[in-house]
């Protein structure tokens, strides 16, 4: 059974940080593609960042520069260091993957950014 948990979400002042984590269970981060999206109020969900099972990294253009994904295959974890944090990154962040050709997402961790 695939099980994704995220955690490290919180409310955080504009220009802020963050760190997200997502842990897997019943699969092997370093053989698959892992991404970030997330879901801000009222808005649809939008995909954030991904690392390919090779290593490669993209962003989508609206974090590039300030998010960055990473992984650490001892842990099987994801991460997302969120820098620069403004006030429309809040929203619900999630983890996901795919094996076989079948999705897996994570439950969420959420965000705010805000004074």
């Amino acid at each position: 059974q695939v099980e994704l948990v995220e955690s490290g979400g919180g409310l955080v002042q504009p220009g802020g940080s963050l760190r997200l984590s997502c842990a897997a269970r019943g699969i092997i981060f370093m053989f698959n593609t892992a991404s970030w999206y997330r879901q801000g109020p009222g808005k649809e969900r939008e995909w954030v960042a991904a690392v390919t099972n090779s290593g490669l990294r993209n962003y989508a253009d609206s974090v590039k520069g300030r998010f960055t994904i990473s992984r650490d295959n001892s842990k099987n974890t994801v991460y997302l260091q969120m820098n620069s944090l403004k006030p429309e990154d809040t929203g619900v962040y999630y983890c996901k993957t795919s094996k076989s050709g079948v999705d897996y997402w994570g439950k969420g961790t959420l965000v705010t950014v805000s004074s």
